[in-house]
């Protein structure tokens, strides 16, 4: 009998054949069949095994987008709905991304392949903790905070010696600040070693708390070779860090599965190098399945960009990333949209009215660091951007009122970072 249940998948195809031979080609070869008939593969392996071609929707003649074998001047584009029965895939993480977005992308009949969408069985969800801390669980560790989180990166992101981390670590922590976390390029080098790291930001984190009484949390890179992910992670905890970071799309699904069994801190989820699969409109995957595997996966914390940003999504496209983060899935904890890339006072407003919430991390660089006044007035200058957001205060308005009474961050930050008078 064939398993009812199905991991439903919706691909944007080009072929130059009919779009329905093209997706039944790619349900083939993404399940029992092959580009020829096989002996073994019989009426009941095709019943039970086969992924099926549930849908499609022409929408007609189109420049190639990728290149294969031949060039055609037109290929007809579709979208296309296939269904993979689960018990080809049972609850893996890494074989459901291999048969939903593997070897399909290579087949040369196909000259766009995109999986755009994803619907997961309810069993294949439950099997998967997701977040130990998300949202809530971040708050708790940064001293109950409320409204925007508010984070930066250690900057400059390398080349730094220890008595120059430690200077830039001292000054945030003692900003107040939410989060501070190593550059994704930052992982283990000589000269600055994750062990010193770990031992002179902890060190000035508590040392900063005994004045402000805000317990600053740090994601500390622990990117690196597999066999030692367990011993950098207990090094972060053994020293008092409330945090480690993960370059997910390089260190794969399963390795992020493999440190949310045991990691007794939030995994911070960087995405440097999602956009070699997610940037081309005919090629690779959408954020929106991206992030319901890596949420599985166990990440707390997931950046999607940031609106206004340096990188190439779009204000709409990067808000509807955040939004897709607050989707239910089965009943795991939502991470922590975090923001990043050139977020600063001018970005609070129109980040607050695309996505109509706070719970977010907003990861500002330049925006704390390059305040004229220093990287306590940047932090400062964020909240109450973000305060003036949520009150449907304008910046400009919210920066020149503060100054008048006596608080000139605001209006420092946005004449600095958006030009205002």
């Amino acid at each position: 009998m064939r398993d009812q249940r199905v991991v439903r998948c919706t691909y944007y195809l080009e072929s130059e054949i009919a779009p329905e031979r093209a997706a039944s080609a790619m349900a083939g070869e993404q399940s029992s069949g092959t580009f020829v008939a096989v002996p073994g593969e019989s009426p009941r392996i095709r019943e039970r095994h086969a992924a099926r071609v549930a849908d499609v929707q022409n929408l007609g003649l189109r420049s190639p987008s990728l290149p294969s074998r031949t060039r055609p001047d037109a290929v007809r584009a579709a979208l296309a709905v296939v269904e993979f029965p689960m018990e080809n895939i049972g609850t893996d993480l890494a074989t459901l991304q291999t048969t939903v977005a593997g070897n399909l992308f290579e087949l040369g009949e196909l000259f766009a392949c995109r999986l755009q969408d994803i619907e997961l069985p309810d069993e294949f969800v439950a099997a998967h903790r997701g977040p130990a801390f998300g949202i809530p669980g971040t708050r708790k560790l940064m001293g109950d905070v409320e409204g925007a989180m508010i984070g930066t990166i250690v900057k400059p992101n390398v080349g730094m010696v220890e008595d120059e981390f430690r200077q830039v670590v001292r000054e945030l922590a003692r900003a107040s600040i939410d989060l501070i976390k190593d550059d994704e390029l930052m992982t283990d080098p000589a000269y600055l070693p994750l062990e010193r790291r770990v031992a002179v930001a902890t060190e000035e984190i508590r040392e900063a708390e005994q004045t402000t009484g805000h317990p600053t949390m740090y994601a500390f890179n622990i990117t690196g070779d597999l066999a030692g992910l367990r011993r950098r992670h207990d090094m972060v905890v053994e020293a008092g860090g409330r945090c480690v970071m993960l370059n997910v799309p390089v260190m794969g699904l399963p390795a992020l599965a493999w440190l949310r069994e045991f990691s007794a801190v939030p995994v911070h989820g960087h995405r440097a190098g999602l956009a070699g699969s997610m940037r081309a409109p005919a090629l690779g995957m959408s954020y929106r399945v991206w992030q319901q595997l890596a949420r599985l996966a166990g990440a707390d914390h997931l950046h999607v960009s940031g609106l206004g940003s340096k990188f190439y999504e779009t204000d709409d496209e990067v808000a509807a990333n955040v939004r897709s983060l607050f989707e239910p899935l089965g009943d795991s904890l939502g991470p922590v949209p975090t923001l990043s890339s050139g977020q600063n006072v001018t970005t609070a407003a129109p980040t607050y009215a695309a996505v109509g919430s706070t719970d977010l991390l907003m990861l500002a660089g330049g925006g704390v660091a390059a305040h004229p006044d220093g990287p306590a007035a940047g932090v400062h200058s964020l909240r109450a951007a973000w305060a003036a957001a949520v009150g449907g205060v304008p910046l400009e308005s919210a920066a020149h009122a503060a100054a008048e009474a006596g608080d000139p961050a605001l209006l420092h930050a946005g004449r600095t970072f958006g030009g205002l008078a």
